[in-house]
Formats: structure tokens, C-alpha cells, sequence
């Protein structure tokens, strides 16, 4: 289901329908009382008579019901920025999304570039989180990403630049998606999205074209140990913690230290903790 300016266009067995809200189901909330991605019930006079509970709701961009939110980069033009992916990565974890990295534009890369990318990601493989490497100037790795989402929902984010309409375009095996060029001054690219949309693929399920953004906060988390579980590498070794609330940072016998130490935690993985378990103490749990 797609909103259009307080109308709300939903597709049903291979037909789109034009609705407006049934007032009852208007909340002091406008935003979210029925957005892109949710499964609705609608009636024969056009009004939509109930929106069915929602597994996930991400509220930036306003989508419901998302199986994979792509994380997407580009190798190269503009250079990839990995605090962000990790933030994202953190994001889709706390809404409940299962997070997938794309780099794109790796035609621009010498081997050695790309091999060096592919060893600083390498630590996704441990967490369970695909990375794709796609160009799609050359056409390379769509058809594994068109299998990888046939038949899901799947939404679209990443900082401008980044070559996202020209895939969505490849995956819908069209030019519908308007495309813009990097600015060479800023290094980044134009706003081309606008509005989210949900998109059908021709191979089944739907794609969300998320306008695009350039800074993420981190999640709200309520405490340490609430931040401590959007890392899935440290669940294993949480049990080797002399302390059940351990935080992983200064407390001795740390089961997690002693996981980096070793080489099962990356080093890199472990300081972005550390850096976001410092800002979440001082600007966001104190607000509880």
C-alpha cells in the first residue's frame, strides 16, 4: 500500500485501489495511523476499515512491514563512510528488520580496492548480514540480488549518490526511477527520491524507495544491556562475563574483551561499541 497525498493507493489480487482512511481508525498521530508497507481491510465504498498489527514500523523513513531494509554504499564516489553502515546496522537490529549491505559501483575499484572493502566487511559474515557487490553500470551481481529478495519486502536506504534508483530501476527491470548525477564540489549525490513508495518486482514481492539521507542517529535504546543486544557477536560470549550485568567495558573477567582479544571480535566492531555505548550513556539514557 502506497499513500498519495491523503489517499492511499493499495494493490489487491493484481488491481490498485484508490482509498481514503475511515475516520475511526485516525489517531492524534496522522503519520502513522496507515503508511507505506501496511496490509490493510477495505470496503466496496473506497475507505480502508482496519490496518492490520504491524511486525515492524520504521519511522525513518515511515514504513511498515519490512522484511530487509538494504543498507546500501557505493565503493567509491562518494568513499564508503563505515561508522554509518554500523549505525544502520544498529537501526534495522532495534526495529526488528534484518539488515543487508550492498556496495555498488565496484566497477570503479581495482581489485586490490575491492579485496580491501571486502576484508574490512568481512565481520558481516560472523553476524549473519549479507553484503552484495553490485555495478550497476556493468550489470554485475543483480540476478543474485533479484533472487535474494524475490517474494520479500524490502526497503531501500542510504546516503545520497549512491546509485540507489539506478538499482532499484535494474530490479524492476526498468527506467521508472529518475537518477541523479554526483555532484563533483560535494562529492555527494542529488536528492532524486522524494517520497517513499512501494514498488512491485516482477519476480514477486515489493521494494520500498525510501528518500534518501545523509545522518542517522542511533536507536533509542533504554540501557546498556538493551545496546549490548544489537550486537549479535557478543551473545555467545556474554556467559564468560564475571558479572550478569557486565557492560564490556571496564569490569574485569569480561567474557567480551576476552572474545577481541582473541581475535573472535573484531577490534574495529568492538570500539564502535564503546563509542556508542559513551554517546548513548551521555545524550540518550538519561532521558529515562
Amino acid at each position: 500500500m502506497n499513500k498519495i497525498q491523503g489517499f492511499y493507493n493499495i494493490e489487491s489480487e493484481g488491481k490498485e485501489y484508490l482509498c481514503k482512511l475511515r475516520g475511526i481508525l485516525k489517531r492524534s498521530d496522522k503519520r502513522e495511523n496507515c503508511t507505506v508497507g501496511d496490509y490493510v481491510v477495505f470496503d466496496a465504498d473506497g475507505f480502508i476499515t482496519e490496518v492490520k498489527p504491524r511486525k515492524n514500523l520504521l519511522r525513518r523513513p515511515l514504513v511498515a512491514n519490512i522484511d530487509y531494509g538494504v543498507i546500501q554504499f557505493a565503493a567509491k564516489d562518494p568513499a564508503i563512510d563505515y561508522e554509518k553502515i554500523n549505525i544502520l546496522i544498529l537501526n534495522s537490529l532495534y526495529n526488528k528488520i534484518s539488515p543487508v549491505l550492498i556496495i555498488n559501483k565496484i566497477d570503479l575499484l581495482s581489485q586490490e580496492e575491492l579485496e580491501e572493502i571486502k576484508s574490512n566487511l568481512k565481520y558481516l559474515s560472523k553476524i549473519d548480514i549479507p553484503v552484495f557487490y553490485i555495478s550497476t553500470y556493468k550489470n554485475l551481481g543483480m540476478d543474485e540480488l533479484k533472487a535474494f529478495l524475490k517474494d520479500k519486502v524490502t526497503a531501500f536506504g542510504g546516503p545520497s549518490g549512491v546509485g540507489k534508483s539506478s538499482i532499484l530501476n535494474l530490479l524492476q527491470d526498468s527506467k521508472e526511477l529518475k537518477t541523479g548525477e554526483t555532484s563533483k564540489r560535494l562529492r555527494a549525490g542529488k536528492h532524486t527520491t522524494r517520497d517513499s513508495k512501494l514498488l512491485t518486482l516482477p519476480s514477486g514481492g515489493f521494494v520500498i524507495d525510501t528518500p534518501g539521507f545523509s545522518s542517522v542517529d542511533l536507536p533509542p535504546t533504554s540501557d546498556a544491556q538493551d545496546l549490548i543486544s544489537l550486537f549479535p557477536e557478543f551473545h555467545q560470549f556474554g556467559d564468560g562475563c564475571k558479572f550478569n550485568n557486565c557492560v564490556h567495558v571496564n569490569e574485569p573477567q569480561c567474557g567480551i574483551k576476552s572474545a577481541v582479544d582473541s581475535g573472535k571480535i573484531t577490534k574495529e566492531r568492538y570500539e564502535f561499541y564503546k563509542r556508542c555505548y559513551d554517546k548513548s550513556k551521555n545524550e540518550i539514557w538519561n532521558k529515562y
